[in-house]
């Protein structure tokens, strides 16, 4: 009798063990939700929220439009990435977001996006709405004050690759790669 409870009891341990290994195993693989709502203009002015970042596959890089470097060598390169891809890539939508709002209206959006490509949309907003937008999507920026009164802003240099859903899908560093940058939106493109 005594044999028969152990072996129950055993059971019942194995069994509890089982399933807590299996809760674990599951918070573990659990896709985390990215980004967070928000509510900004287009460089048109019209309202975007982060519901433009769902439905299919995304690029998104945040900047500025008074970017001495980086900013401008990205938006080229990604047009060109794009570009490269053709129909594999036309699903495939592009946005830069302002992380110097102040100076980044939408009509300056619009007319700075007009020397590089017609898929990339701009987005900006109040640099509250901005700042949150970007602190929920794990970027870095920051105002740089400069000689002269003037300032220039630091900030992650990498573009996001959200998926069909808007989670985080990988990213390009700056100045990856060509081929490896096509390579990743590629596979973006043919997951999401």
């Amino acid at each position: 009798m005594m044999r028969s409870i152990l072996v129950g009891i055993l059971a019942v341990m194995a069994v509890g063990i089982g399933f807590l290994t299996f809760q674990w195993y599951q918070q573990q693989n659990a896709r985390t939700p990215f980004g967070v709502p928000f509510e900004l203009v287009d460089q048109d002015g019209q309202k975007i929220t982060e519901a433009a970042f769902k439905g299919g596959p995304r690029v998104v890089f945040f900047g500025f439009t008074h970017c001495p470097e980086v900013c401008p060598t990205t938006l080229f390169e990604l047009d060109g990435w794009l570009e490269q891809l053709g129909g594999e890539g036309e699903d495939i939508k592009a946005y830069f977001v302002s992380v110097d709002p102040e100076r980044d209206t939408p009509e300056v959006m619009k007319a700075y996006l007009g020397n590089f490509s017609d898929r990339i949309t701009g987005i900006t907003g109040t640099p509250e709405q901005v700042a949150a937008m970007a602190k929920g999507f794990s970027i870095y920026a920051r105002k740089v004050e400069l000689e002269g009164g003037d300032y220039t802003m630091d900030h992650t240099a990498s573009v996001l690759l959200l998926d069909s859903a808007g989670d985080f899908f990988g990213t390009i560093a700056y100045e990856e790669n060509r081929d490896t940058a096509i390579a990743k939106l590629k596979r973006l493109a043919d997951e999401a």
